[in-house]
């Protein structure tokens, strides 16, 4: 049986253990929208003591692909990039928020603000393909 909105998301970090490993939890989800959230921990750092800027562009994708997700068809990313703009601390809490505001072809183009608080501290920018392919229960 076909899923939709948030059970898509649900399922989808239940089968993903680098989501998991990074501490990456579902924060906010409805079909088109998804905000995720992580605390940076001392192994996320890199060697200038700051964290890895592929922790806040992981945490990125993830919104990305989740929120794709939840129209109940596989989306797959085929592009994307981040500008950073802001360097991380270990303890941190930062979260990141993706919405899909129009679904019309094969083809979805995303922005995704990373936030520590209400601080900007990156933008993440995604294209994703959807498929035919139902997500099933």
């Amino acid at each position: 049986m076909p899923i939709k909105g948030k059970k898509i998301p649900t399922k989808m970090l239940s089968q993903d253990p680098f989501s998991t490993w990074l501490g990456i939890e579902i924060l906010e989800c409805e079909i088109g929208r998804c905000k995720v959230g992580l605390t940076i921990r001392k192994e996320m750092l890199n060697s200038m003591g700051k964290a890895h800027g592929g922790i806040s562009y992981s945490l990125a994708d993830t919104a990305f692909g989740f929120a794709a997700n939840t129209h109940g068809k596989y989306a797959v990313s085929i592009e994307t990039s981040i500008n950073h703009i802001e360097a991380l601390e270990e303890g941190d809490f930062i979260t990141a928020e993706s919405v899909i505001e129009k679904v019309k072809n094969k083809l979805g183009f995303n922005i995704v603000e990373v936030k520590r608080g209400n601080e900007l501290i990156a933008l993440f920018k995604g294209v994703v393909y959807r498929t035919q392919k139902d997500w099933e229960e």
